[in-house]
C-alpha cells in the first residue's frame, strides 16, 4: 500500500525543532507521509515585523495545510505564536490536532488548543494518523488513555 500524503502545518516552539523530524518519521512508519509547511530552523526567514510574519509567512502556509498539528511540549503553552497559529487555523476551518511530544508527561497545553482542538493524542503513530484523518475526535493523555471530555468553542467565518 502506498503512503497516504497529508499537507500539515506543525505549530511548535523553535526549541522543539528537533522533534518535528521524529514526529514525521513516526507517522511515516505507519503509512502516512506528511508535507510540513511550518517554519523552523531549516526554513528560517529574516522578517522582523510580527504582522508581516503572520500575514505573509504563516497565514499562507496554514491555509495550504489541511491540518494544523500542535507539538505539545512543556514550553508550548507559553508561546503567543502557537496560540495565534491555532486561532488562525480555527478561523480557516482547519482540523486541529494536538500531539504530545515524546516524554511531555501531561504538561499544560496552550489555551487556544484547549478551546479549538478536534483531537489530542499521545506519541503513537497510528493514533496521530487517525486524528489527522478525522477517524478519532477525542482527547488523550500523553500515555494514550482517554482524557475527560473537553468542550470546544466554534465560530463561523461568516
Amino acid at each position: 500500500m502506498a503512503d497516504e500524503i497529508k499537507n500539515v502545518f506543525i505549530s511548535h516552539i523553535h526549541e522543539d525543532d528537533s522533534g518535528l523530524g521524529k514526529l514525521k518519521d513516526l507517522v511515516g512508519k505507519h503509512g502516512m507521509s506528511v508535507r510540513d509547511a511550518s517554519i523552523n530552523s531549516d526554513k528560517s526567514n529574516n522578517a522582523e515585523s510580527p504582522n508581516y510574519i503572520k500575514s505573509q509567512i504563516l497565514a499562507p502556509q496554514i491555509r495550504w495545510a489541511s491540518t494544523l498539528l500542535v507539538y505539545i511540549s512543556p514550553q508550548t503553552k507559553k508561546s503567543e505564536w502557537v496560540d495565534w497559529e491555532i486561532e488562525y487555523a480555527e478561523r480557516c476551518g482547519k482540523r486541529i490536532v494536538g500531539v504530545w511530544a515524546y516524554g511531555a508527561n501531561e504538561c499544560d497545553v496552550p489555551d487556544a488548543l484547549k478551546n479549538y482542538a478536534d483531537a489530542v493524542v499521545g506519541w503513537r503513530g497510528e493514533r496521530i494518523m487517525d486524528a489527522i484523518t478525522g477517524k478519532i475526535n477525542n482527547w488523550e493523555n500523553s500515555d494514550g488513555t482517554l482524557r475527560a471530555a473537553q468542550s470546544i468553542i466554534r465560530y463561523s467565518c461568516g
